[in-house]
């Protein structure tokens, strides 16, 4: 595979979010909630934000937020889904992650997540710098994923390990001594495949605070 697969393109995710029904439940990611509750709201930053549904509940939380995808069309559902009680304290932009570098002299937040971003490892190490980078001084960095486990599961998955990636190689990809792990972990949780069989699956989870 690589990252001129139509998957990793806004046409095909475009075409997705124009659907008639929602591509997701509409309700927070629990492994956001749960690592975010306790940290002082203020800047976040959400990227591939989708439909919303965690750049909203982050805004309700007190955080001002920018929510960030390169499909119109997500922006486009994400925007009708918001509250008007936040207007001022989120905001939509389309924008293509995979064309940030670390060096872009760009804002910095104390908060910047991303939630099941998959690609082939060398663009996910370049994708994932490039958000570390955009983290302030004493902020955090949430990412969340599928753990490579899910592939010995009957969870459909796509069968290619290298798109999949631990809470270990996501440290391990950070520069050093400038990080500290706050959860590194692999979160299971209760799912249920298309076919209706009831299965554990693991979500990979790193918090990490910049030190430096």
């Amino acid at each position: 595979m690589s990252d001129t697969d139509p998957r990793y393109e806004a046409a095909f995710w475009d075409q997705r979010y124009n659907a008639p029904d929602p591509l997701w439940s509409g309700q927070p990611n629990p492994a956001l909630v749960e690592e975010v509750t306790a940290l002082t709201p203020g800047t976040a930053l959400e990227a591939g934000c989708g439909e919303g549904a965690d750049a909203i509940w982050l805004a309700q939380a007190g955080w001002q937020v920018t929510g960030t995808d390169f499909s119109a069309q997500a922006l486009a559902r994400a925007a009708d889904h918001t509250p008007t009680t936040l207007t001022g304290r989120l905001s939509w932009q389309q924008a293509d992650i995979r064309t940030w570098t670390p060096q872009d002299d760009a804002p910095r937040y104390d908060l910047v997540t991303a939630s099941f971003l998959h690609f082939p490892s060398p663009l996910r190490r370049a994708v994932f710098a490039a958000l570390a980078a955009r983290v302030a001084g004493n902020g955090h960095l949430v990412i969340i994923g599928h753990h490579p486990s899910d592939l010995d599961t009957v969870m459909p998955r796509p069968p290619e390990p290298d798109i999949f990636y631990t809470a270990d190689d996501l440290i391990d990809d950070l520069p050093a001594p400038g990080w500290k792990a706050v959860t590194r972990t692999a979160r299971p949780r209760s799912a249920t495949t298309p076919d209706g069989r009831h299965v554990t699956i693991h979500d990979t989870v790193l918090t990490a605070q910049r030190t430096q």
